[in-house]
């Protein structure tokens, strides 16, 4: 083709509603020199079946706004780039049927408010006002949202298209990619038509992601389902109705049933998530096709008739009309739900904005966070939710994607209750000593694949799934949180906890080379101490504990979410031609945490290490006959050590321990305890706590910021902030709460005024009282500040503590 373009900025792969928005934003960040690839015709892959609704609502911050922002976007966007388009902004309810739903709206309605939506929580008489057909049978009330509707996935994709041409962007139809190449630090993508060379590329490629994903040498962690929605002829009631009210219906989602039902024109769309539902293409002898462009499966109605039968219980009227269309599509799905948008992990200049499973609702937002992803670096809200690097290669799996996939689906609209583990895709990493947890008593939850002790149930206490679909404080678990932590402060617990994530770093300029990155001091050698790191900005990027082995070798310890993450910021910022190494031995290692006034007393009888050495440093030392690192530090916040071993020692020294701590009171404990005892102390959790949301000062930890440095990461920003002073502060309150605690994002109020949030909550039975760590205005930083927190929709008094921490504030239990 004469007129095809050997070089470019940017390559997108991918003609969706996803990839034209990333095209669209990069072109309006002034990156024009973009081309965008196709295999087929533009939407044909999820984008042209997809029902085109776009609701505001999530329980993510981030997928709010990132869905807000569609909103914003799509209702200027016919005017803006002079192609017509149909968007009905028709306003939604989302139906309530218990009172943990009504708690989730009102979770909801808080973070929208904040957002600057005008989202509300209603009663029945309201409901029926707003919807005059439905019944409201086992109702206890409804979210409407105002800003909900729909939108024609078709005329989005092209006016999308319009406008990044009309900026310069390019767009090449018909021309499938067959493979990539890195040559000389470029791309080179190869198509049926030529090779493109370009600096970045973007896997755009929706439900075809993992194909695309295996030319770059990633799998990427996905599967697809079935999604059928149906069509009705024409009801006159409702064109009747319509016609005198001169709008559509609100969109309606009975969530507890799970489904949605949306006016078509004068008929209606009934679209279910069901439980019984079909992954396609996800076994050897059921392959995805050459190409599937504008196909469909064919029709399985029988999957849907209950759901059907429900939504004629609610609104009689569809019961008079007859089935027109049955629409049965692909749709991928991670093994969260979310969508993977930014950097494609362990692959340099390759991003990933696919495995959408609300494309449309989100690709308008997803365009604008990938396009600062590759212009600027990083985005203007923490997309963790998000991110391709929260998974690591397990989930890739194809049993655990489809199981994950297929539970997701099945409770698409489901409440996601905190203290709740979802059963599907689990024992994928066991701890050495997994067996013998579950022997003591202990319920299980996932963090990156790992099996982690939550609490430990006793005989009687009931560990049923429906036990844990509350929002309240009060559950069989609380007992026994609350013996945990007391444990840890009256005599000794021990913490099982696999798969920290863990890099060791070593050679010459290592020491010198971390000083640049981090804020603060680099320990010395024997000693360990937590480093932060911020970006150019001077956000806070991640935490991580530095122990210092030697002057030029360390190890990095840290989440064990943020493997990948952490991994790849140090593996970026490595000079080139360097001599110092950095290895992931995340896989090498295990953990046990023993903490409490008694911990060095059952030490004392398996070692011969020396237990005076102070807080903050570690040592090698034989427990039991077997080598491990003993190090003084507790995130539980009392005397204790973390028992850092080989795999293979894990089990022998537990066994070690936990017999000579009999006689001294030691009782296992779980992971709601570590966050009860974290919280008293005023530690931060990652990605909550500490997220780029939040610059070091805003985060209250300018203790660890040691400004006469020559330089290090974020410098200038901080320092500019310093002086003009940080917007927000970072505070710890007490809460009088009711049954419920201060969950991620809850508003606070003061004078009527929203003036921050919580970035997390929780009980604290040491203190026995509810405690929240947030960020707030900052001259309402101060300590005696009466405030409000509003959890779920209620507001609950709350004081601003000193800038120290409520338990043991000066640190003499630590230090003992």
């Amino acid at each position: 083709m004469a007129d095809f373009p050997t070089t470019a900025r940017v390559v997108i792969i991918g003609g969706g509603a996803v990839g034209v928005s990333a095209l669209y934003h990069l072109a309006k960040a002034g990156w024009t020199d973009c081309v965008l690839l196709e295999k087929n015709e533009l939407t044909s892959g999820s984008t042209w079946h997809a029902a085109g609704n776009v609701p505001t609502f999530s329980a993510s911050w981030s997928l709010m706004n990132m869905q807000r922002y569609s909103t914003e976007l799509y209702r200027g966007l016919a005017a803006e780039v002079d192609y017509p388009m149909n968007y009905h902004v028709t306003g939604s309810l989302r139906l309530a049927h218990s009172r943990e739903r009504m708690r989730e709206f009102q979770r909801a309605k808080g973070m929208g408010r904040y957002q600057g939506m005008d989202i509300d929580v209603i009663g029945l008489d309201e409901i029926k006002g707003r919807y005059p057909f439905i019944e409201t049978h086992e109702l206890e009330g409804a979210l409407y949202d105002p800003n909900d509707g729909d939108i024609d996935p078709a005329q989005l994709t092209q006016a999308l298209a319009k406008g990044a041409r009309d900026m310069g962007a390019k767009i090449i139809r018909f021309c499938p990619v067959t493979g990539v190449r890195r040559e000389n630090g470029e791309w080179v993508i190869a198509t049926a038509q030529g090779e493109i060379r370009c600096e970045y590329v973007v896997n755009a490629t929706g439900y075809r992601a993992q194909e695309v994903g295996r030319m770059f040498g990633r799998e990427v962690p996905m599967m697809v389902m079935s999604h059928q929605y149906i069509l009705f002829e024409e009801i006159p009631e409702l064109a009747a109705w319509s016609k005198e009210a001169g709008q559509k219906l609100p969109l309606l989602r009975d969530v507890d049933t799970s489904y949605y039902l949306r006016q078509e024109k004068n008929g209606m769309n009934l679209g279910p998530y069901e439980r019984n539902c079909r992954a396609h293409w996800a076994t050897a002898d059921d392959p995805m096709p050459e190409d599937f462009s504008f196909q469909l499966y064919p029709d399985d109605l029988e999957r849907l008739e209950w759901y059907l039968d429900d939504a004629v219980r609610r609104v009689p009227i569809l019961g008079t009309a007859g089935l027109s269309k049955v629409i049965n599509g692909p749709i991928p799905y991670a093994p969260d739900g979310n969508p993977l948008i930014g950097p494609m992990p362990g692959v340099p200049n390759a991003f990933e904005a696919c495995v959408f499973t609300f494309g449309i609702a989100q690709a308008g937002g997803a365009g604008k966070v990938l396009a600062e992803w590759m212009t600027e670096g990083h985005t203007e809200w923490d997309m963790w939710s998000c991110d391709p690097r929260r998974f690591t290669s397990f989930a890739a799996a194809p049993d655990y994607a489809v199981a994950k996939g297929m539970e997701i689906y099945g409770n698409e609209y489901a409440i996601h209750f905190p203290r709740h583990a979802w059963p599907a895709g689990r024992d994928r990493k066991l701890s050495p000593i997994h067996d013998r947890m579950k022997k003591l008593g202990a319920q299980f939850a996932a963090n990156n694949g790992w099996e982690r002790a939550t609490w430990f149930a006793q005989a009687g206490d009931d560990t049923s799934e429906e036990s844990t679909q509350t929002f309240r404080r009060s559950g069989p678990w609380e007992k026994r949180i609350r013996e945990e932590c007391l444990a840890v402060r009256d005599a000794a617990g021990i913490l099982d906890l696999p798969g920290f994530s863990r890099f060791r770093l070593q050679g010459p300029g290592a020491r010198a080379w971390l000083s640049t990155l981090i804020t603060g001091v680099v320990p010395k050698p024997s000693r360990i101490g937590l480093g932060y790191f911020a970006d150019d900005a001077g956000r806070i990027v991640t935490e991580m504990s530095i122990m210092a082995i030697d002057e030029d070798f360390f190890f990095l310890i840290t989440a064990a979410v943020a493997q990948w993450h952490d991994f790849e910021w140090l593996q970026k910022h490595l000079p080139e031609g360097t001599e110092i190494t950095l290895q992931d031995v995340t896989e090498n290692f295990s953990c046990q945490i023993l903490s409490g006034p008694n911990s060095r007393a059952i030490l004392a009888e398996l070692t011969d290490a020396d237990l005076s050495k102070p807080w903050l440093t570690h040592q090698s030392a034989q427990v039991a006959g077997r080598w491990c690192q003993l190090v003084r530090v507790s995130f539980a916040g009392e005397l204790g050590w973390e028992i850092h071993t080989k795999v293979d020692d894990t089990a022998a020294i537990f066994d070690a321990v936990w017999e000579a701590g009999q006689k001294h009171g030691l009782k296992p404990f779980g992971m709601f305890a570590l966050d009860s005892l974290r919280l008293e102390k005023g530690y931060r959790a990652w990605k909550g706590d500490l997220s780029t949301d939040y610059t070091v000062l805003q985060g209250g930890l300018e203790r660890f910021v040691k400004w006469d440095k020559p330089e290090f990461k974020g410098k200038t920003a901080l320092q500019n902030e310093k002086q003009q002073g940080a917007s927000k502060r970072f505070v710890t309150l007490v809460v009088d709460a009711g049954d419920c605690d201060a969950p991620y994002m809850s508003t606070l109020w003061h004078d009527g005024k929203v003036v921050g949030e919580t970035t997390s909550g929780g009980f604290g039975y040491r203190v026995d009282k509810s405690i929240a760590l947030g960020m707030i205005r900052a001259d309402l930083a101060v300590p005696g500040t009466m405030v409000h927190v509003e959890i779920f929709g209620e507001n609950f008094p709350a004081v601003v503590q000193e800038d120290q921490p409520l338990w043991d504030p000066k640190n003499e239990r630590l230090r003992a």
